[in-house]
């Protein structure tokens, strides 16, 4: 019965200042944030020193990777001959001269042009011709000439 009275009466009391309750509260939770992560100045200040350090790491990688990726692309809207991005050309300078492009898609790259070169050559034509069915071949040939004849008929009136 008497902790339901104080519960009743000292809650309320509590929260107008007279009880002086709030003491405690503050006394609990540290000021100091090296206290408060259970280490001494020295220990937070190294962790902290490494935390910046790790940081300052992942974001100059990243910097290089988006630099890698800009120059990729700038290589090949140089081989397909597309508009250059003026974001691209400030992404490779604000990275320095030493980014050069991942062996993987220098690969990659390289083999869909011997792909192409190898599609644009008369060998790759004769390649095309071998695998396509003559017979088929033949009849739009000869479609294709009957039409012309017909065209041929219908505009010139001596024929």
């Amino acid at each position: 019965m008497a902790f339901l009275i104080k519960s009743m009466i000292g809650n309320p009391l509590s929260g107008i200042g007279l009880g002086g309750g709030g003491d405690k509260e503050e006394e609990a939770t540290p000021t100091d944030p090296a206290k408060a992560a259970g280490m001494t100045r020295e220990e937070y200040e190294e962790y902290q020193k490494q935390v910046v350090e790790e940081k300052m790491e992942r974001d100059a990688d990243f910097l290089h990777k988006k630099a890698e990726r800009a120059t990729l692309r700038v290589c090949l809207r140089d081989k397909y001959r597309l508009p250059k991005s003026e974001q691209d050309e400030n992404m490779i300078e604000m990275a320095g001269d030493d980014v050069d492009v991942p062996e993987e898609l220098l690969k990659m790259v390289d083999e869909d042009a011997t792909e192409e070169e190898g599609k644009d050559s008369i060998m790759g034509q004769f390649q095309n011709l071998q695998n396509m069915d003559m017979d088929q071949l033949k009849e739009k040939a000869s479609a294709t000439v009957t039409e012309l004849k017909s065209k041929a008929e219908e505009k010139c009136s001596v024929m």
